[in-house]
């Protein structure tokens, strides 16, 4: 992934600890699969070695990913969140101008992203639609179903 991601603190706690175990579990768990394979004979007619030399390449793969995005990572402080405009980690409630209804949504970063939970991302169609916007504006969303227009009632932390 390339660019910054923002994050909370929370979200980066969790990262690191999902790395440490790839990385303290995981990893040796795959070593001894290979090491269990190669005991069972024939390597070229080995398909389990095979499957734990695969499984041990994706899981070093995605370690270094993770790493990877990890030094792109740049932690929100929630206590220092400007409310005049919309924002990532602000608290936007939106009219549907089509529709006159009323939603909420948190403003997150795309690995906090859950509509379940009212999070979007800001990288989403409407996310990106309303960033900047403050309370009374209009802001015009192209969404697979056509353009939304939402107007911005109210924007907290």
């Amino acid at each position: 992934m390339s660019g910054l991601q923002y994050v909370t603190k929370e979200t980066l706690e969790l990262m690191k600890a999902e790395l440490q175990r790839m990385k303290a579990v995981d990893r040796p768990a795959a070593s001894r699969a290979i090491a269990e394979a190669r005991e069972k004979g024939d390597l070229k007619e080995n398909a389990e070695y095979d499957a734990a030399k695969e499984a041990q390449g994706l899981l070093e793969a995605k370690i270094a990913a993770m790493e990877g995005s990890m030094s792109n990572i740049r932690v929100l402080d929630e206590a220092n969140i400007d409310t005049s405009k919309v924002s990532i980690l602000t608290k936007v409630t939106l009219t549907n101008l089509n529709t006159k209804k009323q939603v909420t949504y948190k403003i997150v970063s795309e690995k906090e992203a859950d509509l379940k939970t009212g999070k979007i991302s800001v990288t989403s169609p409407i996310g990106k639609g309303i960033l900047g916007k403050k309370v009374g504006d209009t802001a015009e969303v192209t969404a697979p179903a056509g353009v939304i227009k939402f107007k911005i009632e109210d924007i907290t932390a």
